[in-house]
């Protein structure tokens, strides 16, 4: 119990609700006349950033708006301004002069005489020298890497596209523009909005009064194509709001009907690609929605409204978090820590509000845990288990569905290899062998438990899983004569004389089947490459994949089914063994004495009185078999699919524990879902201990008057 509450005591934040406070409101720093452009929150949330439509960079301190720092970036003021990268504090801004220039924000922790910590901002200008001249423009995207930088200006009609390279010096820091295309896109509407992927492949051009997206293909600058032309609301509604999510692959719509909706492209038969629209969510409240905030490392997202709702969601997740109203007044522009743990809003009034948000774990849901999900680029909704990622774009995707079929599928073919031999096993030794030869046989099956797993894996993993794809039809063809080898073998038996069959003591007649078993299994591998070269063209596994679409991981299910089957064969064989050898010898007697053969006593008496004890032991075999994790571990290929498919890999709980718990970071929502996995495993065993229990007392209660 205390093991099951400390899971718990970890699982239970991932289901916490989110909450939401005041912490500070203050007046608009600087000239609170100018129209505000854009916010910018720095990583401890201590110090925020403005751009005002008057030309002015006004740095404050969030918890009282005080001004630190202040700079003009344009004495004839601007007219945009867009974030080129959050994560490198990179900002675009246009002029009314029709000059673009890029901005740089950093933040330096210092720790002046040992006292408390003081945070200051420095702000550049990356390309000094740059003349980026693009004309008078309304609307503005910008977006650069290490090699390119692609500008777009909107005006009325118009949007002028311009793409430079990007060349550094060999002898100092200094970065050299060049331009490489400059075009100009005409459009049947006015558009008041621009956005733009960080890869610059996509160019996503607005209409607000009729909801129309241009959707263009910016790739192969100077050439550009119009992929779609798309409606984003009904007929009849507005666009109210626009953003990208985290990653930039995503857009997030707000429409006049109340309704915010996602978009992403996928890519169609043709091998092109169209915007989708993959899931909805309600409005925070019943005014229009004036602004999508995107968190900066999630894909996560706040709308807020014309009388002061602030509604948190979740894109992947599809969680609408929480809908709070903080006052009365119409939000027009905010921006959120890169933490996501504040937000910074502005009213129609020129006062400014930050807001504390406790929020951590957004991505966990049931539907996200258990249920299909249809992730950024994926063709459809898909059960996935993805933790990490070499981008800092990768959206995490944590479906325990797939884990725990994998889970299941392990047990299952473990228990299918391992309960008809250790049951019958069992059976023989307790009720048929003779007790010379059962002192011998069931100390060396019980020998067989203390082998360490992880032998067990790497012999499967190096030796046994190799071996299993060079010999497959081999394999194959064991499964159909051993059974015939042995039925064959006792019935060759019975012709021989009775003075040859009279010399072996009754009950060690199963001896003799050792040689028969081991000829036809040599000679099962012996035509395992003949029937592969005839009628396989040399090789099974690729006549699978061609013929029959069926894959063959060499880890797979059987691999595993089998070397797990011989770890979980020892546990079974030795309950179910004492169970039956348990029963009272009156009652065989008795039976015998009765006119009963034995395979009646067997059947009607024995197996009865003894099945609480087998029951027992094949519901703790399928315990050991769905925590196991070393063999699991070593081999199979850990690929989290959900296929039965016997010839392909998969990840159970207890592995995926194993290997990503040292990896993960505490207290994060991977590390908390790890713990979940635990619970979910504690929970397995409890249920099947329980059900074993009540099952097990059943079954006494029925044949105990036997």
């Amino acid at each position: 119990m205390l093991i099951f509450f400390y899971l718990l005591w970890v699982v239970l934040p991932l289901f916490a609700s989110a909450q939401i406070e005041t912490q500070a409101e203050f007046q608009v720093p600087g000239e609170a006349a100018a129209e505000s452009l854009l916010y910018s929150i720095e990583e401890q949330a201590e110090l925020g950033l403005r751009i005002s439509s008057d030309g002015q960079l006004s740095v404050f301190e969030m918890a009282d708006g005080r001004l630190r720092q202040q700079l003009a970036l344009d004495d004839s003021g601007l007219s945009a301004a867009t974030q080129v990268s959050e994560s490198q504090g990179l900002i675009g801004v246009l002029g009314r002069s029709g000059q673009v220039q890029i901005l740089k924000h950093a933040y330096r922790l210092e720790y002046p005489e040992g006292g408390e910590r003081l945070i200051s901002a420095k702000l550049s200008f990356p390309y000094p020298d740059a003349q980026l001249d693009m004309g008078l423009g309304s609307a503005l995207a910008l977006r650069e890497d290490d090699d390119r930088m692609t500008i777009a200006v909107a005006q009325q009609r118009r949007i002028r596209l311009k793409r430079l390279e990007k060349s550094s010096s060999f002898f100092s820091d200094s970065v050299t523009l060049e331009e490489l295309a400059d075009l100009e896109l005409v459009l049947p509407q006015e558009i008041d909005t621009l956005l733009m992927d960080p890869l610059q492949e996509w160019l996503y051009a607005f209409n607000s009064e009729t909801a129309e997206l241009y959707f263009y293909d910016i790739r192969a600058l100077p050439a550009s194509r119009l992929v779609q032309t798309v409606a984003l609301a009904p007929p009849g509604h507005s666009l109210q709001a626009v953003n990208l999510l985290a990653g930039g692959i995503s857009l997030v719509v707000a429409s006049s009907d109340a309704s915010i909706s996602q978009w992403f492209p996928l890519r169609d038969e043709r091998g092109g690609y169209s915007l989708q629209k993959v899931r909805q969510f309600d409005a925070p409240g019943d005014a229009p929605v004036t602004r999508l905030i995107s968190e900066q490392r999630r894909r996560g997202f706040m709308a807020v409204d014309a009388q002061g709702w602030v509604g948190l969601y979740y894109a992947t997740s599809e969680r609408e978090i929480l809908q709070r109203r903080l006052g009365e007044q119409s939000w027009r522009i905010g921006a959120v820590a890169p933490r996501a743990n504040t937000l910074l809003l502005e009213d129609a009034a020129g006062r400014v509000r930050s807001v504390r948000i406790d929020n951590e774990h957004p991505e966990v849901s049931w539907k996200a845990l258990w249920g299909k999900i249809w992730y950024e680029s994926y063709q459809e909704p898909e059960h996935t288990w993805q933790s990490s990622s070499a981008s800092g774009d990768f959206e995490p995707k944590f479906s325990l569905a797939p884990l725990a079929f994998g889970t299941l599928k392990a047990a299952f073919y473990a228990m299918l290899f391992a309960v008809p031999l250790a049951i019958a096993g069992a059976i023989y030794t307790a009720y048929f062998m003779s007790s010379g030869m059962r002192q011998l046989v069931k100390p060396t099956v019980e020998v067989m438990e203390a082998l360490p797993t992880v032998i067990l894996g790497f012999l499967a993993g190096l030796w046994l899983a190799p071996f299993i794809e060079n010999y497959l039809p081999g394999v194959f063809l064991l499964i159909l004569l051993l059974p015939l080898t042995m039925p064959l073998t006792g019935w060759l038996w019975t012709l021989l004389p009775d003075r040859l069959r009279h010399r072996v003591p009754p009950g060690t007649q199963p001896a003799l089947l050792v040689l028969p078993i081991g000829l036809a299994t040599l000679l099962a591998l012996g035509l395992s490459k003949p029937i592969e070269a005839v009628f396989f063209g040399g090789s099974l596994p690729v006549w699978l994949d061609n013929e029959w679409g069926i894959t063959y991981d060499q880890r797979n299910s059987l691999v595993v089914g089998l070397a797990m089957g011989f770890a979980v064969i020892p546990t079974i064989f030795s309950i179910a063994e004492d169970a039956v050898f348990s029963v009272p010898k009156q009652l065989t007697q008795g039976s015998l004495a009765l006119g009963a053969t034995p395979w009646q006593t067997l059947v009607r008496v024995v197996l009865p009185t003894a099945s609480p004890g087998i029951f027992s032991a094949l519901m703790i075999g399928l315990g050991r078999a769905v925590g196991e994790t070393m063999i699991v571990l070593m081999a199979t290929g850990n690929t989290p699919i959900m296929d039965m498919n016997i010839f392909e890999g998969f990840r159970t709980l207890s592995a995926n524990i194993a290997v990503e718990m040292p990896e993960s970071e505490v207290g994060s929502t991977h590390f908390r879902i790890l713990f979940l996995a635990g619970l979910v495993l504690f929970l397995f065993t409890f249920v099947f201990n329980t059900l074993a229990e009540v099952i097990r007392q059943r079954l006494r209660m029925k044949y105990s008057n036997l």
